[in-house]
């Protein structure tokens, strides 16, 4: 078996067969592969499992020296560098996790030149210890994971990453890659300002996910209808559930074990330990749903995440495309599922206006979520929508939710002109502002003690909305919000007109709204596990797919590694499909490279046997 430390000037294509075990580069990983090899710098844009760690795998294992990884996920840091050595890829990490013998041991290794990675969270660029031992290496490289955690616009923004210039300036003749799998025009501008990437090729890959398919439902009784998801369509599936609070990360997951579903939660509210055990147990466990906030998720690598769902409406599209692509990375049809309601739009726009930041601030955080708005109450396909805002264009999908079941519209200008003309009236005749639900209570003619108490069942408006139900006025209300004709104020969350209210009142503008699809009923719900995977195999294929598995659990359970290092089901179901019966045979399934074809081909051979 070739070492990966024999590899230097080998062609890449030659180390991707050999080490990581594919036929093939995917897109542009060979221009970008090709470029950093040579020595130049680039700018990656390539979505969630779409194989950016390749893009600077292959390069530090060709190229003389070290490469050098910057990247903020410490938690993980362990477990990349388990997944490398799997693969017979000489590498190790430095940070605060580990003693000083430990430490020693890998900065020794790193001066002798026998890594050929070398992980570093972003804060260590800060310590000139650490400065001093780069200086005293031979680098091959610098990679910049997470790019996006460099933009003051972006989702993760990382002070530290603000320092990261400092690579260029002290290593002028290093290439350095930057990448991240979410990026406006605007954010990458700043990435390639901030990290004086001004005039390294851009490499932007399609943002398309396919296998994913996007659904956003009205939020009716979110953790029914999350109960219904998980039972009905991913039954023993790992998956990850994003709650906005930490409280309501603690309900949910309690909710989910109380119905026997096996949920841990994770939010910066734990101790740090706590957060380390689930996390690593989602990562090596199969069928565990991770109940999290925002926290969690950046640089997860588990490939079967089979569901992404949003109890809470994301703040920005660029997040919700980050945390949504979670799912599915081993390509196979995987779900993102959002539950959105009219109080996501009250207490984002609520949180919006009573931040401490400056306007400007204010300003983008608006446009974030107007984008994200406007996502939720399309008509229109929903993936169109979503990479639109990436700047790529792409035809309907066939597998979101708009284009599955086209949604209907019609006409609200009328029911508009009577949910605004309330907002007048309260204001201008009772100088009052009241929420959503005095509202609705006028609108619909109830005589509430809080109705009566504030005679508003004296108001021309008293009743004139009996044609829509409760529902029907929260759904008119939210899309009134959403398109801004209608506004949040203050700590209550009181309704107040913007100034484009006048043109509906007016009647020089048309309101259309979407009309939300009903409800399900559970007779009609699907009531037992998906059956989409493996969905190429049937019978004694079927069998062996699963004796493999378990023996896949078993050696990775051995070895302290997650399952995935070991092999990804897409492998597993190709052996099982060919049933190879020598090494050599083994060695042609795609994933299987000479190191694990050494340490695991006879073991898969005898499991097959």
């Amino acid at each position: 078996m070739t070492t990966s430390g024999e590899l230097v000037g080998a062609d890449p294509a030659e180390v991707l067969r050999r080490v990581f075990g594919y036929d093939a580069f995917r897109g542009e990983q060979r221009a970008i592969i090709e470029q950093v090899t040579g020595g130049g710098d680039a700018l990656v844009l390539m979505p969630t499992g779409g194989g950016k760690s390749l893009c600077y795998q292959i390069p530090a294992i060709a190229r003389r020296g070290v490469g050098v990884v910057i990247s903020p996920l410490i938690a993980l840091m362990h477990d990349q560098v388990d997944a490398l050595t799997t693969l017979g890829v000489r590498a190790g990490y430095l940070n605060s996790t580990q003693d000083f013998g430990e430490r020693r041991v890998v900065e020794a290794e790193f001066l002798a030149g026998e890594l050929d990675l070398l992980y570093l969270a972003p804060e260590a660029l800060g310590s000139p210890n650490t400065m001093s031992l780069l200086a005293r290496g031979d680098i091959g490289l610098f990679a910049i994971d997470e790019a996006h955690c460099v933009a003051q616009w972006g989702h993760d923004f990382r002070p530290d990453y603000l320092n990261l210039s400092v690579l260029h300036e002290r290593w002028p003749d290093v290439p350095r890659i930057a990448l991240t799998a979410t990026a406006t025009t605007a954010t990458r501008d700043e990435i390639a300002t901030r990290l004086e990437l001004r005039d390294a090729p851009r490499f932007v890959a399609s943002f398309d996910r396919p296998n994913i398919q996007y659904r956003i439902v009205p939020k009716v009784d979110p953790k029914a209808q999350l109960l219904d998801l998980l039972r009905g369509e991913h039954a023993g599936d790992a998956g990850i559930v994003y709650c906005l609070s930490r409280a309501s990360v603690e309900r949910t997951a309690e909710m989910l074990v109380a119905n026997g579903i096996d949920a841990l939660p994770y939010h910066a509210g734990l101790d740090a330990a706590t957060r380390s055990t689930n996390q690593r147990r989602f990562l090596r466990e199969d069928g565990l749903v991770m109940v999290a906030t925002i926290a969690f998720g950046m640089g997860i690598d588990k490939p079967d995440v089979r569901f992404v769902a949003h109890l809470d409406l994301p703040k920005s599209v660029e997040g919700y495309y980050q945390e949504t692509g979670r799912a599915g990375r081993d390509g196979q049809p995987s779900t993102a599922w959002l539950a959105y309601g009219l109080q996501d739009v009250v207490q984002q726009r609520k949180l919006i206006d009573t931040s401490d930041a400056d306007r400007s601030r204010r300003r983008v955080l608006a446009a974030h979520l107007d984008a994200m708005l406007a996502l939720c109450e399309t008509v229109q396909c929903r993936r169109v929508q979503l990479l639109d805002y990436f700047g790529e264009r792409i035809a309907p999908c066939g597998n979101c939710d708009t284009c599955l079941t086209p949604p209907e519209s019609w006409d609200g200008t009328i029911a508009a002109q009577k949910l605004l003309s309330t907002v007048l009236r309260l204001d201008r005749e009772r100088g009052q502002r009241f929420g959503a639900g005095q509202c609705v209570d006028i609108l619909l003619g109830r005589k509430t003690e809080k109705v009566v108490q504030h005679h508003h069942d004296e108001l021309s408006v008293f009743g004139v909305g009996a044609d829509l139900t409760e529902p029907e006025w929260r759904t008119v209300i939210r899309q009134l919000l959403a398109q801004g004709l209608l506004a949040v104020e203050g700590d209550y969350g009181t309704l107040a007109l913007t100034d484009a209210s006048a043109d509906v009142l007016s009647r020089r503008r048309e309101v259309m709204l979407r009309k939300d699809p009903p409800r399900p009923s559970r007779r009609s719900r699907s009531a037992g596990p998906r059956t989409t995977a493996p969905e190429a195999l049937a019978g004694p294929d079927a069998e062996l797919f699963e004796r493999l598995r378990a023996w896949r659990a078993a050696t990775a359970k051995e070895l302290s590694v997650p399952a995935y290092v070991i092999f990804h089901d897409a492998t597993l179901r190709q052996i099982a499909a060919l049933r190879p019966t020598t090494l050599a045979e083994l060695g042609t399934v795609s994933g299987v490279g000479e190191s694990k074809l050494a340490k695991f081909g006879e073991s898969v051979l005898t499991t097959i046997a």
